[in-house]
């Protein structure tokens, strides 16, 4: 049991908490701005980080931003320039503004010093908004809102950290050729020395590879088809290929960086996640899913299937089998994985199942898939890694004779094309073929035969966009008892029979 002694150190501590002022250097601030005011030269000193929201002082917030629209605008930001876009009874400080204006140039620092300056002051800022951040959420645990539960509440926290610490930094703006030169010769050293010697990361389907020049960073992948066509198998075809063969280094601040294949986040917002290893492992030991299920393998299968589980154990592909998730639930999940875990390729099964806000869902159904593909897009600029996202397909593509999909086809297509890097399709023509079987023994049984060998065990992969390169067709080969995708043997290539 505390005592009363422990009780009010603690009390006391609160206290104490509570009266702290937020952390500001308001000489800093004047100093700063005086320094612009009196050479305008200063401000490119700070102006590719530096934010009217990060000063302390919202008086001193204001006569930056005018100062900062003033020169942006070609014109010269000084006390006698920039009073007259404040009121003549403007008071600053209890002085007049054209005095307080002078008190700031003559309070300048030296233009060496105001990078350093500016620096500081988007620090400070930066505490103060981690304090707003802690609060916020001492305050919502308080109050316990029946519309944030606790998981609500710490991905919210984990959103806004994770936005705190990737913005508002001073590394942007222009960068000498020097530079961009030694970051494309590092680029392709590293495609040099990854399997396949591609710029994005390899597939572990060649041809398609070779279309792409592999999964780019910072790409959304859209793989669209009807149903039975195989995109959950391919996605899985690709998640495993690129996951078996990740190798990392690791650098001198103690992180790993990845030099081939790669870490896969793979949300299965329709398949658990057992339902998706037995596919993944039916794919791989090459023994079909249903024999599994049933329990119907031999001795042979069995090894072979637990031969593939035993490698499986330290591939990293982390499944999320969370249902009807929402974009910013997904969002949050992907930046913890890339924290805790790391994270080179993020697969989503499938788009319609993701919901928007509520304010989206109220406006309707379009509304809410564009949030959602833009908020895709904006996660693969933020965690700088290709997403890949399954799509369905209108039923339109039933109606027509030659049922190869295209891209008014997708369902709500306006925001899905608009917003994706690269959109392909699968196309299995055996699959329609199938259901055309005419009656045996007739003129029409034999052509059909024929036209059943000559398509049997292959499908179609259409680029049908690509932000970066061609478009067009890759022939693959598809096994539909393992569910398995993989380059097509080219007539060219197979050895000559002997007798």
């Amino acid at each position: 049991m505390r005592t009363r002694m422990e009780i009010a150190a603690k009390r006391d501590t609160a206290e104490t908490i509570s009266t702290r002022h937020a952390p500001h250097n308001l000489e800093a601030e004047q100093q700063l701005l005086g320094a612009i005011l009196v050479n305008n030269q200063t401000y490119d000193r700070v102006e590719a980080f530096l934010k009217p929201q990060h000063f302390f002082d919202p008086n001193l917030q204001e006569i930056f931003e005018k100062t900062s629209a003033l020169i942006r605008a070609g014109k010269i930001a000084s006390p006698v320039t920039l009073k007259t876009f404040f009121p003549a009874d403007h008071l600053v400080a209890d002085m007049p503004i054209d005095i307080y204006l002078l008190r700031l140039a003559s309070q300048a620092t030296s233009i060496i010093n105001a990078e350093d300056f500016g620096l500081l002051i988007m620090d400070l800022a930066t505490r103060r908004n981690l304090i707003e951040i802690g609060t916020d959420v001492v305050n919502v645990a308080f109050d316990a809102p029946i519309d944030m539960p606790p998981r609500a509440q710490i991905e919210d926290a984990e959103k806004r950290l994770f936005e705190l610490a990737e913005k508002g930094g001073s590394d942007g703006g222009f960068k000498t050729f020097a530079t961009a030169a030694t970051e494309a010769i590092e680029m392709a050293e590293a495609a040099y020395k990854r399997d396949g010697q591609l710029s994005g990361i390899a597939t572990g389907l060649n041809d398609l590879d070779a279309k792409m020049g592999g999964l780019q960073h910072s790409d959304l992948i859209i793989l669209a088809a009807r149903p039975a066509m195989g995109k959950t198998s391919l996605v899985t075809n690709i998640a495993y290929n690129v996951a078996s063969v990740y190798r990392s280094e690791e650098q001198p601040d103690g992180s790993l960086k990845t030099t081939n294949g790669g870490v896969v986040g793979f949300f299965s917002l329709e398949m658990s996640a057992e339902q998706l290893a037995t596919r993944v492992i039916a794919e791989q030991a090459m023994v079909s899913s249903e024999k599994i299920r049933r329990g119907k393998v031999d001795q042979n299968e069995f090894a072979r299937i637990a031969h593939k589980a035993q490698e499986m154990q330290v591939t990293p592909l982390h499944i999320d089998q969370t249902g009807g998730i929402s974009i910013a639930q997904l969002s949050a999940r992907a930046r913890r994985l890339k924290r805790q875990r790391g994270l080179d390729l993020l697969i989503v099964d499938y788009l319609q199942l993701l919901s928007g806000s509520s304010a989206k869902s109220s406006q309707g159904r379009v509304q809410e898939i564009t949030e959602i593909t833009t908020g895709l897009k904006a996660l693969a600029k933020e965690l700088a890694v290709p997403i890949i996202a399954l799509s369905q397909l209108s039923r339109q593509v039933e109606s027509r004779d030659d049922k190869r999909p295209q891209l008014s086809d997708l369902r709500e297509s306006g925001s899905i094309e608009q917003d994706a890097d690269v959109v392909m399709f699968i196309y299995r023509e055996e699959y329609y073929k199938e259901r055309e079987m005419p009656k045996e023994g007739t003129e029409e049984f034999f052509t059909w035969q024929a036209e059943m060998e000559r398509c049997m065990g292959k499908a179609e992969i259409i680029i049908a966009k690509q932000r970066h390169g061609p478009t067009g067709i890759v022939p693959v080969a598809f096994q539909p008892e393992f569910t398995r995708f993989s380059d097509l043997a080219q007539d060219d290539y197979i050895p000559e029979a002997y007798e």
